[in-house]
């Protein structure tokens, strides 16, 4: 895997201690071509795949996939419609996937990817993965879940705390393959400072480990140690969904 100079990556997958497939996937890429790269910069993608275990684990592969590839080819200069482009491919190659394939009715995905082009971030997002920024001693999530829990929360209703406990918290109100698909994307890109870490993670890790837990591992240690951590605490506190976790420090 190609890693230009600029930034530390680390990422790993892991099926839990319950399930008996990994329908998480992920993928970071960078065009091979230079001056490609000054065009494209950098792209990482996390995705949790919903439907059964086969539909799931497919699901999330044809997102992961069909993004990478549109990104990667789109003729836009422009990382935030290359990514709206990418996220429409992924969620008509799915759908299609499922015409020809009708006994996988339902098959779908979370799907959070970043792109980072001169020190500048732009993001796409559906579902309940999420992506967190880190910067100092302090952390925040750029991205809203996209889950009847969540807007109980943006309601008033309950809170942030009731949210994580909550018996509904992974029923989600979209995802890429599935009507109606409501991707969220960055309105502007967010200027990144040297130090600045990015984390995405599926609900594996953010369900069972804290925000200032993810804050503590990821600014005390570098990316691909980071990413041991995080999974070993998840899987420590029952492991009950597969875990994905992709860590990029800019440098």
């Amino acid at each position: 895997m190609l890693i230009r100079p600029g930034i530390e990556l680390g990422n790993i997958t892991d099926v839990g201690c319950h399930r008996a497939e990994n329908e998480d996937n992920y993928c970071y890429a960078e065009p091979e071509d230079d001056l490609d790269f000054q065009r494209k910069g950098r792209l990482a993608v996390v995705a949790d795949g919903m439907g059964g275990h086969e539909g799931g684990k497919l699901a999330s592969a044809i997102a992961v996939e069909a993004v990478r590839d549109e990104y990667l080819s789109h003729p836009d200069g422009d990382p935030l419609q290359a990514l709206q482009s990418a996220f429409q491919n992924a969620h008509s190659a799915i759908q299609e996937y499922v015409r020809q394939h009708p006994e996988l009715d339902g098959m779908g995905t979370t799907c959070t990817a970043v792109a980072i082009l001169d020190s500048q971030l732009c993001y796409g997002h559906v579902g309940d993965s999420r992506l967190y920024l880190i910067r100092g001693y302090n952390i925040s999530r750029i991205t809203r879940d996209h889950s009847q829990v969540e807007r109980l929360v943006q309601d008033g209703l309950i809170t942030p705390e009731e949210a994580a406990v909550h018996p509904q918290r992974n029923v989600l109100t979209a995802a890429m393959g599935v009507e109606p698909a409501a991707a969220d994307f960055s309105e502007t890109p967010l200027a990144l400072e040297p130090g600045d870490i990015l984390l995405i993670s599926t609900d594996g890790l953010h369900g069972l480990v804290s925000d200032q837990e993810l804050l503590a591992s990821a600014a005390a240690q570098p990316p691909a140690d980071a990413c041991q951590e995080l999974v070993r605490m998840a899987k420590a506190r029952g492991g009950f969904d597969n875990i994905t976790v992709q860590i990029l420090k800019i440098m």
